[in-house]
């Protein structure tokens, strides 16, 4: 059975849109060998972040496949 790792990014964006990120803000934590402590850093970065409306952090989930490469 292959087990994914998991990633919290994101940073500030341009706009509310989440759509571009400004040059240099870009985070990139991780890996996580489970979604739950993917979870809790995801929690901490965006209570950290509260009051800037421009800034987003979400987990990506590494494919299986990527790992055995």
């Amino acid at each position: 059975m292959q087990k994914s790792r998991f990633w919290v990014v994101g940073g500030e964006y341009t706009s509310c849109d989440c759509e571009s990120l400004i040059q240099g803000t870009e985070r990139v934590v991780g890996p996580f060998e489970s979604r739950t402590e993917a979870e809790h850093t995801w929690r901490l970065l965006s209570e950290d972040h509260r009051p800037q409306a421009q800034v987003r952090f979400t987990i990506a989930q590494e494919p299986p496949s990527a790992l055995s490469a």
